[in-house]
Protein backbone atom coordinates (compact mmCIF):
# COMPACT_ATOMS: atom_id res chain seq x y z
CA UNK A 1 0.00 0.00 0.00
CA UNK A 2 1.21 3.44 -1.00
CA UNK A 3 1.35 6.13 1.70
CA UNK A 4 1.10 9.56 1.76
CA UNK A 5 4.77 10.66 2.08
CA UNK A 6 5.44 8.38 -0.94
CA UNK A 7 2.56 10.33 -3.06
CA UNK A 8 4.06 13.54 -1.47
CA UNK A 9 7.57 12.67 -3.22
CA UNK A 10 6.04 11.44 -6.50
CA UNK A 11 3.92 15.09 -6.56
CA UNK A 12 7.23 17.40 -5.58
CA UNK A 13 9.57 15.37 -8.57
CA UNK A 14 6.66 15.76 -10.96
CA UNK A 15 6.57 19.82 -10.20
CA UNK A 16 9.97 20.38 -9.85
CA UNK A 17 12.31 18.18 -12.31
CA UNK A 18 15.44 18.85 -11.63
CA UNK A 19 15.35 18.68 -7.84
CA UNK A 20 16.52 14.89 -7.68
CA UNK A 21 19.45 15.68 -10.22
CA UNK A 22 20.61 18.45 -7.76
CA UNK A 23 20.29 16.51 -4.70
CA UNK A 24 22.23 13.58 -6.47
CA UNK A 25 24.70 15.91 -7.38
CA UNK A 26 25.53 17.06 -4.08
CA UNK A 27 25.80 13.46 -2.99
CA UNK A 28 28.50 13.02 -5.73
CA UNK A 29 25.79 10.68 -7.99
CA UNK A 30 25.95 11.24 -11.39
CA UNK A 31 22.47 11.98 -12.73
CA UNK A 32 21.33 13.79 -15.92
CA UNK A 33 19.21 16.73 -15.52
CA UNK A 34 15.53 15.83 -16.74
CA UNK A 35 13.74 18.02 -18.89
CA UNK A 36 10.74 16.99 -18.48
CA UNK A 37 8.74 14.89 -16.64
CA UNK A 38 6.21 12.10 -17.90
CA UNK A 39 3.69 10.91 -15.39
CA UNK A 40 3.04 7.43 -15.69
CA UNK A 41 -0.55 6.04 -15.33
CA UNK A 42 -0.76 4.13 -12.99
CA UNK A 43 1.43 3.49 -9.53
CA UNK A 44 4.48 0.61 -10.65
CA UNK A 45 4.61 -0.42 -6.72
CA UNK A 46 0.82 -0.62 -6.60
CA UNK A 47 0.67 -2.70 -9.46
CA UNK A 48 3.43 -5.36 -8.01
CA UNK A 49 5.54 -4.68 -11.15
CA UNK A 50 8.94 -4.23 -8.96
CA UNK A 51 10.64 -6.36 -6.61
CA UNK A 52 11.52 -5.64 -3.28
CA UNK A 53 13.91 -3.06 -3.01
CA UNK A 54 14.13 -2.39 -7.25
CA UNK A 55 14.68 1.55 -7.91
CA UNK A 56 13.21 3.04 -11.16
CA UNK A 57 16.34 5.09 -12.49
CA UNK A 58 14.20 6.11 -16.07
CA UNK A 59 11.03 5.76 -17.46
CA UNK A 60 10.07 6.45 -20.98
CA UNK A 61 6.64 6.96 -22.41
CA UNK A 62 6.17 5.73 -26.28
CA UNK A 63 3.41 6.20 -27.68
CA UNK A 64 1.25 3.67 -26.47
CA UNK A 65 4.07 2.02 -24.57
CA UNK A 66 6.30 2.21 -21.97
CA UNK A 67 10.23 1.54 -20.98
CA UNK A 68 11.36 1.57 -17.58
CA UNK A 69 15.33 1.37 -16.21
CA UNK A 70 15.20 -0.25 -12.95
CA UNK A 71 18.59 -0.80 -11.41
CA UNK A 72 17.83 -4.98 -12.02
CA UNK A 73 16.52 -4.87 -15.57
CA UNK A 74 14.71 -3.31 -18.44
CA UNK A 75 10.92 -3.66 -18.22
CA UNK A 76 8.57 -2.84 -21.18
CA UNK A 77 5.21 -2.51 -21.09
CA UNK A 78 3.14 -3.18 -24.10
CA UNK A 79 -0.27 -1.99 -23.85
CA UNK A 80 -2.30 -4.52 -26.20
CA UNK A 81 -5.72 -3.91 -27.86
CA UNK A 82 -7.90 -0.89 -28.82
CA UNK A 83 -8.76 0.08 -25.42
CA UNK A 84 -5.24 -0.59 -24.05
CA UNK A 85 -6.62 -2.65 -20.87
CA UNK A 86 -4.57 -5.65 -21.97
CA UNK A 87 -1.03 -5.37 -21.39
CA UNK A 88 2.03 -7.22 -21.13
CA UNK A 89 5.12 -6.90 -18.62
CA UNK A 90 8.42 -8.03 -20.82
CA UNK A 91 11.39 -8.08 -18.22
CA UNK A 92 14.83 -8.40 -19.43
CA UNK A 93 18.38 -8.72 -17.21
CA UNK A 94 20.37 -6.52 -18.22
CA UNK A 95 23.03 -9.65 -18.65
CA UNK A 96 21.32 -11.01 -21.37
CA UNK A 97 21.31 -8.04 -23.49
CA UNK A 98 23.98 -8.74 -25.79
CA UNK A 99 23.94 -5.62 -28.28
CA UNK A 100 21.75 -2.61 -29.07
CA UNK A 101 21.71 0.09 -31.67
CA UNK A 102 19.86 3.42 -31.87
CA UNK A 103 18.70 5.15 -34.92
CA UNK A 104 18.27 9.00 -34.82
CA UNK A 105 15.43 10.75 -35.90
CA UNK A 106 15.78 11.99 -39.90
CA UNK A 107 14.53 14.90 -42.05
CA UNK A 108 11.40 13.20 -42.62
CA UNK A 109 11.41 10.11 -40.44
CA UNK A 110 10.48 12.04 -37.42
CA UNK A 111 10.78 8.79 -35.20
CA UNK A 112 14.05 7.58 -33.25
CA UNK A 113 14.69 4.08 -32.70
CA UNK A 114 15.99 1.79 -30.29
CA UNK A 115 16.88 -1.94 -30.73
CA UNK A 116 18.00 -4.54 -28.46
CA UNK A 117 19.20 -8.29 -29.04
CA UNK A 118 18.83 -10.43 -26.63
CA UNK A 119 20.93 -13.58 -26.08
CA UNK A 120 19.34 -16.87 -28.09
CA UNK A 121 17.33 -14.49 -30.31
CA UNK A 122 17.83 -13.39 -33.70
CA UNK A 123 15.83 -11.04 -34.24
CA UNK A 124 15.84 -7.62 -31.75
CA UNK A 125 13.25 -5.65 -29.78
CA UNK A 126 12.13 -2.26 -31.15
CA UNK A 127 10.52 0.22 -29.89
CA UNK A 128 9.80 3.44 -31.78
CA UNK A 129 10.58 6.75 -29.65
CA UNK A 130 8.57 10.15 -30.45
CA UNK A 131 10.46 13.68 -31.43
CA UNK A 132 10.48 14.53 -27.43
CA UNK A 133 12.75 11.77 -26.27
CA UNK A 134 16.61 12.54 -26.31
CA UNK A 135 17.47 9.04 -28.20
CA UNK A 136 21.16 9.82 -27.11
CA UNK A 137 19.94 10.22 -23.30
CA UNK A 138 17.78 6.44 -23.82
CA UNK A 139 21.52 4.93 -25.29
CA UNK A 140 23.29 6.57 -22.46
CA UNK A 141 21.21 5.04 -19.73
CA UNK A 142 20.94 1.50 -21.51
CA UNK A 143 24.79 1.63 -21.39
CA UNK A 144 24.96 2.45 -18.35
CA UNK A 145 23.46 -1.01 -17.15
CA UNK A 146 24.53 -3.26 -20.05
CA UNK A 147 28.09 -2.40 -19.30
CA UNK A 148 28.04 -3.57 -15.51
Amino acid sequence: MVNSPHEAMHRIFQQYPGLFSGVSEVLGIDFPTPTSVTVLPNDLTETRLLGHGEQVHAAFLLIRDTILFTDRRLILIDKQGITGKKVEYHSVPYRSITHFAVETAGTFDLDAELKIWLSGSQLPIQKTFTKGVDIYEVQAILTQFVAR
